[in-house]
Order: C-alpha cells, then structure tokens, then sequence
C-alpha cells in the first residue's frame, strides 16, 4: 500500500526549497520546512506514548501547523481526526467518546476556539520547528489494528444519533489528491487559496493533499472573508475551489466595492461544490471571474470527488460532469416515486470509504459486497454520459403528490439579484409537506416576500413554490460554508405556529 506521505517525500527530495504553505500566523515554510516540522511533531507524539493505529485528534482551524500534524501523524502510522475547533463542546466530546484517541492536539496560535477547548481539556503548550500546539492526552486508548491502512477519521456534520466517522485510507487521500490536481493541471507555479477547512474532506483532499502532490503552493486561511479572499484573488492566487456560498459572498462584496468584475489576471481556475448550478448564475459568476465555472460532486464517504465538469467558459451545461478517471456511477431507478433513468447514485472505485469506524451495521447499509456505495443523492444521467444531481432523497419533498427537488427551487431564488443565497426544506403539515425557503439577504437590501414569490412564481410550476419564504441577513452554516438545513427550523422557530 502506497502512503500520503510520500507526496511530501518526493516533494523534499526533487523541491525541498519550493514554497509550500503560508498561513494567517506568519508561517512560510517550503516543503524542505514542512518535512523538518512533522518530523519533530512525530518524535514529541512518541515520546507521549502514541503508537502505531493509534488515534490523533486534531482539533484546529487552517494553518501550517495543522498540515505539519497530518504527516506527522502519516509518518508514525497514526490515524488523524481532523475536527473543526468551531465545535461545540458537547458535538466535540460526542467524537471524543466515540474515537477514544491517545491524544488530542490544538492549533491555539489559529484559533480562539481551540483555546477555549484546550482551556477545558487542561492542555499544555509546546512548542518547536512546527510552531505552537497545546496538547492533551484525556482518554484511555489502545492503538486498534482495524485502522492499519487508515490514514484519518472523518466525523460527518449534521449527523444526528450515534456519531459517523468515515474511515479514509492511505489510498483512498492518494487516490483524491492526484484525481484533484490532475483535473485542475496543478503545477508548481500554483497558488492555492486555502479556505476550505482542512478539516473536511475537500480542503483535506482536494487541496492540501493535491497541492503536495503537485508541489504546488497553499495559501492558507482560517476563516472565510470576503474582503481577504477578494484581495487574495488580486494578489496571486491561481486557483479557487469553493462552495456556492463563498462564491455568492464575494460577488456581493464585490458589488458592494461598486465593482462589477473581479478583473484578475492571474486566475485560472475556479469551481464550485456542494450545489447544483443555476443555468443564470453560472453565466453570471463566469462574466464575474472571466474564466470557466467548473462544477463537481462529492462527499465526505467519496474522499470528495466523484463527478466533475471540464467545461470551456460559457458551456450551457450544469451536470457535474463525468466520473472522474478510475470512478463508475450508476443510478438505482427502483427509488419508489421516481421517473424512469432518475434514482440513487451509487459508485464504486478507489475513492470510497472503507466505512464507518465501529459502526459495522451503517457501513453495510450503504456498502455492498461489490463495492457500490450508496450515496443517498437523487440523480440521472445523460446521453453524454454526465451526471445531473436532482437533490437529496431525504431532502426530497412530496407537495402534493408531486415532488419537489429543494435545489430546482433554490436555483429559481437565487437568481434573484437581491437574493445571495437560500435554503429549501420541506415542512410535513395536515397530511402534506410545505415547501418552505429561507432566504439570504444583504443588510439594507431586502426584496419584499411577495415580489420573490411573483418571482419564483414565473419561474415554477405551482407545486414547487414556496408557500412561505423567510428572510434573514444570515442561515446557519457549516465551517465549510454549506447550509445546516437541519438548523433551519430551530434558527427561525419564532416564524412558525
């Protein structure tokens, strides 16, 4: 079995002095300084007493030193659980309880909220080559030979019950690295925008451990601005890879500038996830960026990627592309209430998960003796062979006797130009369900509820409008930037008899 580390291996030995990371705490290191840091952080590991298959917990927000715990953790054949450090205490002990890892380690130096955890857990600082870290050891921990090809412990969000943690191995990264850079033509002269937490699985793997791969350079930031990522864009950065939301940020940022176009000359590359595309949208973000919007579909269980687009500023065309290379997806029509060629996605290939960590019965519900892995997304394919996402099938809504997809109607209100970015869930109500959206706003710039009905209302069939639309100048959203739609009813309870 072939290991992540050796991206950083092969990158010290042919580049030890190119660039590799920079970070919102001064840090800039090549990667001749990012081997010499998770070489130190190794030994300090070792002398606490973590062994092979043992669990690091990692609780940060983006910086080297985080980057420098991961191969630290690689090289010693420990297992890392990055965790966002913007946890609540109660969902962070919930991971601890269920991974019971030897020790826990915390970006302080890049994080407030590291430090109020670290405050808790009565850590202690130390420091080194790689920076400051606090570390703690609360649990009791036994390296566990089930995880001997394992290279982290991914807790999916907006889970509720028992908690989930995606077993992704060494393939697994290598295999999401180098489909990640090879799809984007990663070289050296790249420079990364690092957003996207490391601490989920597509800033993890589609830009930290592609950019190794590559040897390109990774601009690291802790926490989305769109002030900091607009100068950023004026500055350098070559690649941007986002969600929807950050995107719909910055253009409103932009505008608020009294600027119409980003006008950088060094960009080349820009995608979005997590969404499907709006026909309208795209030709606007494209006209914004002056480059091709590429779109692409994964998930945390997929080391991120599965489809993505390949397509020339422009293009029509809003599917999430092809399978990438190495991938196969078919769809399962037999969803009960679905249209023929509609149904689950499932995939197969090198970029699924081993499962769930001790949570066998979940692993075999969405993994099968084959290999197939079952997505829980709604989709179809064309006779081109692209893949086209119709929505969750949980988030599916049936108004009616009809269903609805939460995206065909996001989509329709986000086209709006007063409308950054908006959520759809449905709401079960006398024996059927209410599609309800809830809409973002800029602060001063509201539209009237009953001008974006009349809106969407020209745009939708009367059974997909939504019979309540709420405002609000923010939704609750994860340190990735996606919608907590579980949220949305607590966040706003107060609207609802």
């Amino acid at each position: 079995m072939a290991r992540v580390e050796t991206f950083l291996a092969e990158q010290v030995r042919d580049h030890p002095r190119a660039p590799a990371l920079t970070d919102g705490v001064g840090t800039a290191w090549c990667y001749a300084d990012l081997d010499a840091a998770s070489d130190a952080l190794a030994e300090v590991l070792r002398t606490a007493g973590v062994q092979a298959n043992d669990r690091v917990l990692l609780l940060s927000e983006n910086c080297a030193a985080a980057v420098a715990v991961l191969f630290a953790c690689w090289k010693m054949d420990a297992v890392v659980i990055p965790v966002n450090a913007r946890q609540t205490e109660g969902e962070f002990t919930r991971i601890l309880d269920h991974a019971t890892p030897a020790a826990v380690l915390m970006t302080c130096a890049a994080s407030s909220d590291a430090s109020a955890h670290a405050d808790r857990l009565g850590a202690q600082e130390m420091t080194g080559v790689f920076g400051s870290l606090h570390m703690a050891t609360p649990m009791q921990s036994a390296p566990d030979p089930d995880l001997h090809d394992v290279a982290v412990l991914l807790y999916t969000t907006g889970t509720t019950g028992d908690p989930k943690g995606v077993m992704l191995t060494h393939d697994n990264l290598r295999f999401g690295g180098m489909a990640s850079a090879n799809l984007r033509g990663m070289t050296p002269q790249d420079l990364i925008y690092g957003v996207l937490p490391i601490t989920h699985v597509f800033g993890l793997a589609s830009v930290v451990t592609a950019s190794c791969f590559a040897g390109a350079t990774v601009r690291l930031e802790a926490r989305f601005s769109a002030a900091r990522l607009f100068a950023a864009l004026q500055d350098g950065v070559t690649l941007l890879s986002a969600v929807p939301q950050m995107h719909a940020l910055l253009m409103q940022y932009t505008k608020e500038q009294g600027l119409t176009a980003l006008g950088s000359d060094k960009l080349r590359y820009v995608s979005s996830g997590a969404a499907p595309l709006d026909p309208a949208w795209k030709r606007k973000a494209e006209a914004f960026y002056g480059v091709a919007l590429q779109n692409g579909y994964g998930m945390t269980e997929t080391t991120a990627g599965i489809c993505a687009t390949r397509s020339a500023i422009g293009d029509p065309d809003t599917s999430v592309g092809p399978p990438l290379p190495g991938v196969e997806v078919r769809i399962d029509d037999t969803v009960e209430g679905g249209s023929p060629g509609e149904g689950e996605v499932l995939t197969r290939g090198g970029h699924v998960m081993k499962g769930y960590y001790r949570n066998p019965d979940e692993t075999q519900r969405v993994l099968d003796a084959d290999g197939w892995m079952r997505t829980g997304d709604l989709g179809k394919i064309d006779d081109a062979g692209l893949l086209h996402i119709l929505g969750r099938s949980k988030e599916l809504i049936i108004h009616g006797g009809f269903n609805v997809y939460p995206p065909e109607v996001e989509a329709a209100l986000n086209d709006h130009p007063q409308v950054i970015q908006s959520a759809v869930i449905g709401r079960m109500i006398k024996g059927d369900e209410q599609v309800l959206a809830f809409v973002q706003i800029a602060e001063g710039d509201a539209p009237e509820v009953e001008e974006l009905k009349a809106y969407v209302g020209a745009r939708l069939a009367g059974y997909k409008r939504p019979s309540q639309i709420i405002l609000a100048t923010s939704l609750p959203a994860a340190p990735t930037g996606k919608i907590l739609k579980h949220r949305l009813m607590d966040a706003f309870a107060d609207h609802f008899d």
